[in-house]
This record gives structure tokens, sequence and C-alpha cells, in this order.
């Protein structure tokens, strides 16, 4: 079982993963989990999307350089020690995990060149911004489809609040 990953070769400059996250926006297309890469010009934007092939069109006839890669997409428990049982399995095998991210679309973590501008920017926007006590108190429910690693969540974090 595979999902198809798009690679998107950027510049580094302000502005530009914003616009290829328009590009799929023009095209409904829903990204679902992403990581960026970056070297002193050049970055790597690696999404996960519902429609890879519609995806990869729009960019290209955006004239962005863009490729597909098959990943694995896991799903794991929200238990302490998961994701490293899991890595483990993978390297008693020998096998190198090249990059890894995470999928959690809802939830995501950017590092900016400013701090603090950004934030204050955020903070009158629909958006909810998380501190680390809030992320300390999250318990993630395991989607339907695979109810063998429900964990028991007494109350989830409310986002609204």
């Amino acid at each position: 079982m595979e999902v198809q990953q798009i690679s998107v070769f950027l510049e580094n400059q302000p502005g530009r993963l914003s616009a290829v996250t328009t590009v799929l926006q023009d095209a409904d297309v829903n990204v679902r989990g992403f990581s960026v890469s970056d070297t002193v010009d050049f970055a790597i934007a690696r999404l996960v999307v519902d429609d890879p092939t519609r995806a990869i069109a729009a960019l290209e006839q955006q004239g962005y350089i863009a490729r597909t890669t098959p990943i694995i997409v896991l799903e794991l428990r929200d238990t302490p020690g998961e994701l490293a049982r899991i890595l483990s399995i993978v390297a008693q095998a020998g096998i190198s995990i090249n990059y890894a991210y995470s999928l959690v679309s809802t939830y995501v973590a950017i590092q900016v060149g400013d701090l603090k501008k950004a934030h204050e920017l955020l903070v009158g926007q629909p958006v909810h911004l998380i501190d680390q006590e809030m992320l300390a108190q999250m318990c993630l429910p395991v989607s339907a489809s695979a109810p063998a690693l429900a964990r028991d969540c007494e109350e989830p974090i409310d986002k609204e609040a």
C-alpha cells in the first residue's frame, strides 16, 4: 500500500510556498500533509494531497517542477513510544528512512524568520494558535478505519477554545 507524494522545487523566497498552495486550492486539491526542506537558495516542498494527478497537472501548468514519489503513510496510536516502536521495525530490517513528516493536516508547525511578527499577524486570523501546554494535552482520536488503534481519550482538546 503506497501513497503518492508530490515534491515541488522552489526558490527559497517569501511567498513561494503560498503560491504553490494557492495553485492547489484553485485546482480544488486538498493538502493532507506537507514538509518543506530548505537550503540557502532553494527549497523542496513535499506534499501529500487527495488527488496527486490533478495537483501535478495544475502545478506543471503554472511552470513548477513537480515530481511524484511513492511513500508509506502510517496511522499511529497516540501513545508514548509508538513512533519509536514503528521506526525500530524498519531499522532492524536494515532499511534507511530518508525523511519523515507528520500528516496531521489541521495542526501545522512553521518555523519563521520573525516569530514575534508572525504571531502578531496570526492572532487576529480564524486560526487557533497552539502553545506547548495545549500540545501536551492533545488526545488525537484515531479514525474509524483503524479501530484496533483506538486510544482511550477522556476529553480531546477543545480546538474552539
